[in-house]
């Protein structure tokens, strides 16, 4: 099939014909668009809706039944998979503590304005067993509020609150050696 694009590529069709190449270009563009549109519906964002964990990725991350990542919104927790560096502080008990909130049951999402991340992830809020887990990472010291992404104001003061607990009980990363908390 590719010898016989080239050869009509060749013929000189597109140059004496040339509304045939803004066709070819524009559908090219159409079916990309198409399939980058896809991949976001395909994940129905309903917040009412139960869903099963298959695996906690780590402290911020987990994988749903389906293969849907989550991103906990505002939070960020010690980093355990990067594939240049060993894992942080407290990055393997913020990921055990996760699987132990979560242990086998459902869980619920609530979406804010950005409803994936750079890296397609799904952004949502988590809840289980009707407690906020991105707000219970913070206040038991296993992340930090990230206060600078576009997300509801109401959230942002309730883990500032609750980061602001964990540093003056110094738990988790704040109870760490300061080098560990810039």
């Amino acid at each position: 099939m590719a010898i016989s694009i080239r050869r009509w590529l060749r013929s000189g069709f597109l140059r004496r014909r040339p509304g045939w190449l803004f066709v070819v270009i524009a559908l090219l563009l159409l079916v990309r668009a198409f399939r980058d549109e896809k991949t976001p519906s395909e994940f129905d964002y309903e917040s009412s809706q139960a869903y099963r964990v298959a695996r906690v990725i780590d402290g911020d991350t987990l994988l749903l039944e389906g293969g849907h990542r989550v991103r906990l919104i505002g939070v960020d927790t010690p980093e355990t998979k990067h594939p240049q560096r060993p894992a942080e502080p407290l990055g393997p008990e913020a990921t055990k503590f996760v699987r132990q909130q979560i242990g086998g049951k459902t869980v619920t999402l609530q979406f804010d304005r950005e409803r994936r991340d750079r890296y397609r992830r799904i952004l949502a809020f988590v809840y289980v067993d009707g407690r906020l887990l991105n707000e219970e990472l913070i206040r038991e010291g296993y992340g930090r509020a990230m206060l600078n992404y576009p997300y509801s104001r109401q959230m942002k003061r309730r883990f500032a609150e609750a980061e602001r607990q964990a540093r003056e009980a110094k738990r988790g990363i704040w109870g760490l050696t300061p080098e560990f908390n810039r």
